[in-house]
């Protein structure tokens, strides 16, 4: 018997019971995408009861009536966790004067299947000394403020419900916004290196999956690949947010463009 409170993850949940999947999804149908097994890695992994509870519209007790029947055993008493931004204070740059905030919206960008990347970093490369940028979404960013975090941005993420969330750019003085090496030539060596992974090649396709799930999907690929092997990933476009994550974790890589929907990345390490 497992023993769940309100900090509990539904990722637990499910690994703990398969059951308990469709017991949640019966509480509210915001849950329904839980049912998509990759978008369940992603959001189950980091989602609390608690914070399930509030994006769903629902009470904590309604998850405990659902899953008590399933042989989970309730703790009342543990005191609820809140996130990370709920322990920080609202900084000052999120209530920055009109004239120094530039909104974006790249919702409709989403829906219609389009990737927002080049919009986005058009205007974080337009943005002066001191302003914002708010970027209105239907979920965290986490690949680019992770990005913009190690080029001097400060950013704040305000999750207003399950379907939007207002992130916040700041920037400060002395930033080069995404310094691009024209130097180097990520294609040059591809056959060398798939010849060299001949037979000893991971695939995935992420080319159907919706942002931010092809980036979340090749790093949990990554996590178990072998010494002795590469990923060979089938992209629409080439990452951009995820090739200095690849360099910061000491992984070697190679792309190849295909088509202007197309691309080919081998990843490995040496």
């Amino acid at each position: 018997m497992m023993t769940i409170n309100a900090n509990t993850k539904i990722a637990s949940l499910l690994k703990h019971n398969a059951a308990a999947l469709e017991a949640i999804v019966s509480i509210s149908p915001k849950f329904t995408k839980l049912r998509n097994p990759i978008l369940r890695k992603v959001i189950a992994a980091r989602t609390s009861i608690s914070m399930a509870s509030k994006l769903g519209g629902c009470s904590v007790d309604d998850f405990f009536k659902k899953l008590q029947p399933l042989g989970f055993e309730i703790d009342q008493a543990a005191v609820v966790m809140k996130k990370e931004n709920e322990n920080k204070p609202v900084p000052g740059f999120v209530n920055i004067g009109a004239d120094k905030m530039i909104e974006l919206d790249v919702r409709s960008v989403i829906e219609s299947g389009k990737d927002p990347l080049d919009i986005i970093v058009k205007k974080v490369k337009t943005l002066e000394t001191g302003s914002v940028l708010k970027i209105i979404n239907s979920f965290e960013p986490t690949p680019l403020m992770h990005l913009l975090g190690k080029q001097g941005f400060e950013s704040y993420a305000e999750t207003i419900s399950d379907d939007l969330v207002n992130t916040y750019f700041y920037k400060k003085s002395g930033i080069n916004v995404l310094a691009e090496n024209k130097e180097t030539d990520h294609s040059k060596g591809w056959d060398e290196i798939l010849n060299r992974f001949k037979g000893k090649l991971e695939t995935i396709d992420v080319r159907a999956l919706e942002m931010p799930l092809p980036m979340h999907t090749i790093l949990e690929a990554l996590e178990t690949l072998s010494m002795d092997k590469a990923l060979f990933v089938y992209h629409k476009r080439i990452p951009v947010f995820l090739l200095p994550e690849l360099e910061e974790q000491q992984f070697s890589y190679r792309i190849k463009e295909i088509s202007d929907a197309e691309v080919h990345l081998l990843i490995y390490k040496n």
